[in-house]
């Protein structure tokens, strides 16, 4: 089973930032500048975890992930291309 995951992010180096970006691109969806939206299931959550440790700089660096609800519906405000499926999006 998979679960969605908003993860965060703020990387002190530039090109520790470009590696954590690049791979979070190809494992989830950009919704916003350090913000992806993943969904994994345990085992790739925990191969994801154990790869983002060693791009990053623990000390310098913050990584948040944070588990989505399954039965809730994600909701965007604004425009943006990067909606992925199952999401609604509100435009004022």
């Amino acid at each position: 089973m998979q679960t969605r995951y908003l993860v965060c992010y703020d990387i002190a180096d530039e090109g520790r930032l470009t590696r954590v970006y690049r791979y979070l691109k190809e494992v989830g969806v950009p919704m916003q500048y350090s913000v992806f939206l993943c969904s994994w299931t345990w085992s790739q959550y925990q191969e994801t975890l154990a790869y983002l440790a060693r791009l990053i700089d623990a000390k310098a660096d913050d990584v948040r992930i944070y588990p989505l609800p399954s039965d809730h519906s994600i909701t965007s405000i604004g425009s943006g291309d990067r909606t992925p499926e199952g999401t609604t999006v509100v435009l004022p």
